[in-house]
Protein backbone atom coordinates (compact mmCIF):
# COMPACT_ATOMS: atom_id res chain seq x y z
CA UNK A 1 0.00 0.00 0.00
CA UNK A 2 1.13 3.64 -0.27
CA UNK A 3 -0.26 7.10 0.93
CA UNK A 4 -2.38 9.18 -1.19
CA UNK A 5 -1.04 12.10 -2.98
CA UNK A 6 -1.55 15.72 -3.08
CA UNK A 7 -4.44 16.08 -4.88
CA UNK A 8 -3.50 18.52 -8.42
CA UNK A 9 -3.94 21.66 -6.81
CA UNK A 10 -1.01 23.41 -8.35
CA UNK A 11 -1.36 21.65 -11.77
CA UNK A 12 -2.97 21.49 -15.66
CA UNK A 13 -3.22 18.33 -17.49
CA UNK A 14 -1.32 18.35 -20.04
CA UNK A 15 -3.36 16.87 -22.30
CA UNK A 16 -5.74 20.08 -22.55
CA UNK A 17 -2.76 22.66 -22.53
CA UNK A 18 -1.32 21.10 -25.86
CA UNK A 19 -4.46 20.48 -27.43
CA UNK A 20 -5.41 23.95 -26.82
CA UNK A 21 -2.18 25.54 -27.69
CA UNK A 22 -1.58 23.37 -30.57
CA UNK A 23 1.57 22.27 -29.48
CA UNK A 24 3.47 19.19 -30.00
CA UNK A 25 3.00 16.16 -27.27
CA UNK A 26 6.43 16.38 -25.98
CA UNK A 27 6.81 20.10 -26.26
CA UNK A 28 7.10 20.91 -22.51
CA UNK A 29 10.00 19.00 -22.01
CA UNK A 30 11.69 21.86 -23.79
CA UNK A 31 10.38 24.49 -21.38
CA UNK A 32 12.93 25.38 -18.85
CA UNK A 33 11.00 26.75 -16.13
CA UNK A 34 8.11 24.36 -16.22
CA UNK A 35 7.95 21.99 -14.01
CA UNK A 36 6.17 18.41 -14.39
CA UNK A 37 4.08 15.54 -12.87
CA UNK A 38 3.92 12.30 -14.36
CA UNK A 39 1.13 10.02 -12.55
CA UNK A 40 1.12 5.98 -13.09
CA UNK A 41 3.30 6.62 -16.68
CA UNK A 42 0.43 7.91 -18.31
CA UNK A 43 -0.15 11.15 -16.78
CA UNK A 44 1.51 14.54 -17.35
CA UNK A 45 0.26 17.55 -15.42
CA UNK A 46 2.49 21.34 -15.87
CA UNK A 47 2.81 23.15 -12.77
CA UNK A 48 0.71 26.23 -12.87
CA UNK A 49 2.46 29.80 -13.63
CA UNK A 50 5.29 27.92 -15.00
CA UNK A 51 4.19 28.18 -18.67
CA UNK A 52 6.94 29.96 -21.12
CA UNK A 53 5.50 33.66 -20.99
CA UNK A 54 4.30 33.35 -24.65
CA UNK A 55 1.85 30.53 -23.17
CA UNK A 56 0.82 32.35 -20.49
CA UNK A 57 -2.86 33.49 -21.52
CA UNK A 58 -3.77 29.87 -21.47
CA UNK A 59 -4.34 29.85 -18.22
CA UNK A 60 -7.66 31.44 -17.14
CA UNK A 61 -9.89 28.72 -19.34
CA UNK A 62 -7.95 25.63 -18.30
CA UNK A 63 -9.44 23.13 -16.31
CA UNK A 64 -8.95 23.59 -12.67
CA UNK A 65 -8.47 20.13 -11.22
CA UNK A 66 -7.82 21.48 -7.08
CA UNK A 67 -9.00 17.96 -5.21
CA UNK A 68 -9.26 15.71 -7.94
CA UNK A 69 -7.12 12.85 -8.97
CA UNK A 70 -7.88 10.56 -12.39
CA UNK A 71 -9.91 7.81 -11.82
CA UNK A 72 -7.33 5.00 -12.09
CA UNK A 73 -4.56 6.77 -10.31
CA UNK A 74 -6.98 7.30 -7.11
CA UNK A 75 -8.14 3.74 -7.80
CA UNK A 76 -4.87 2.69 -6.94
CA UNK A 77 -3.99 4.59 -3.98
CA UNK A 78 -7.07 3.62 -2.26
CA UNK A 79 -6.28 0.15 -3.07
CA UNK A 80 -10.23 -0.02 -4.70
CA UNK A 81 -11.21 -1.28 -8.34
CA UNK A 82 -11.73 1.79 -10.56
CA UNK A 83 -15.44 0.34 -11.39
CA UNK A 84 -16.26 2.01 -8.02
CA UNK A 85 -15.20 5.37 -9.80
CA UNK A 86 -16.29 4.29 -13.40
CA UNK A 87 -20.14 2.39 -12.99
CA UNK A 88 -23.37 4.32 -11.92
CA UNK A 89 -24.34 0.74 -10.58
CA UNK A 90 -21.72 1.07 -7.78
CA UNK A 91 -23.00 1.55 -4.63
CA UNK A 92 -20.43 4.58 -3.84
CA UNK A 93 -20.14 6.04 -7.14
CA UNK A 94 -22.92 8.99 -6.59
CA UNK A 95 -20.94 10.35 -3.11
CA UNK A 96 -18.04 11.61 -5.50
CA UNK A 97 -17.62 14.44 -7.94
CA UNK A 98 -16.13 13.78 -11.00
CA UNK A 99 -14.79 15.68 -14.03
CA UNK A 100 -14.00 15.39 -17.53
CA UNK A 101 -10.80 16.74 -19.04
CA UNK A 102 -9.95 15.81 -22.35
CA UNK A 103 -11.62 12.14 -22.20
CA UNK A 104 -10.24 11.65 -18.73
CA UNK A 105 -12.36 11.31 -16.10
CA UNK A 106 -11.01 12.79 -12.69
CA UNK A 107 -13.18 12.31 -8.94
CA UNK A 108 -12.84 14.41 -6.20
CA UNK A 109 -11.40 12.72 -3.57
CA UNK A 110 -10.63 15.74 -1.40
CA UNK A 111 -14.23 17.00 -0.97
CA UNK A 112 -15.57 13.68 -0.50
CA UNK A 113 -12.87 13.44 2.58
CA UNK A 114 -13.95 16.72 4.03
CA UNK A 115 -17.48 15.86 3.60
CA UNK A 116 -16.91 12.64 5.58
CA UNK A 117 -14.57 14.15 7.75
CA UNK A 118 -11.50 12.09 6.72
CA UNK A 119 -8.47 13.22 8.21
CA UNK A 120 -5.43 12.42 6.05
CA UNK A 121 -1.79 13.09 6.75
CA UNK A 122 0.94 13.29 4.37
CA UNK A 123 2.66 10.24 4.84
CA UNK A 124 -0.40 8.11 5.22
CA UNK A 125 -1.50 4.97 3.57
CA UNK A 126 -5.26 4.70 2.96
CA UNK A 127 -7.64 1.48 1.81
CA UNK A 128 -11.28 2.09 0.62
CA UNK A 129 -13.32 -1.06 0.66
CA UNK A 130 -16.49 -2.91 1.81
CA UNK A 131 -16.03 -3.71 5.49
CA UNK A 132 -15.43 -7.14 5.26
CA UNK A 133 -12.04 -6.70 2.96
CA UNK A 134 -10.22 -4.01 5.39
CA UNK A 135 -7.20 -4.64 7.42
CA UNK A 136 -8.68 -2.92 10.61
CA UNK A 137 -5.36 -2.70 12.81
CA UNK A 138 -4.70 -1.00 16.60
CA UNK A 139 -2.51 1.96 14.77
CA UNK A 140 -4.96 2.89 11.98
CA UNK A 141 -8.50 5.23 12.05
CA UNK A 142 -11.49 3.58 10.55
CA UNK A 143 -14.13 5.49 9.11
CA UNK A 144 -17.05 3.79 8.22
CA UNK A 145 -19.49 4.76 4.92
CA UNK A 146 -22.90 3.88 4.03
CA UNK A 147 -23.71 0.46 1.81
CA UNK A 148 -21.23 -1.40 3.88
CA UNK A 149 -18.19 0.22 2.92
CA UNK A 150 -15.56 2.12 4.98
CA UNK A 151 -12.30 3.60 4.62
CA UNK A 152 -8.82 2.63 6.62
CA UNK A 153 -5.96 5.43 7.58
CA UNK A 154 -3.05 3.78 8.52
Amino acid sequence: MSYLPNTLNAFWLWREVSSKLGVSNPAYKYWKDTQSLKLNNKYVFIEKNTLPQKYEYIEPILTDLSGHLPIKYASDKLHVNEHIFSYEKMKLHKEFEYKFVEDIKFVNIKKFFKEHGIKVDKNSIVQLGRMKDLEITAGCTFYNLKNDYGIVVY
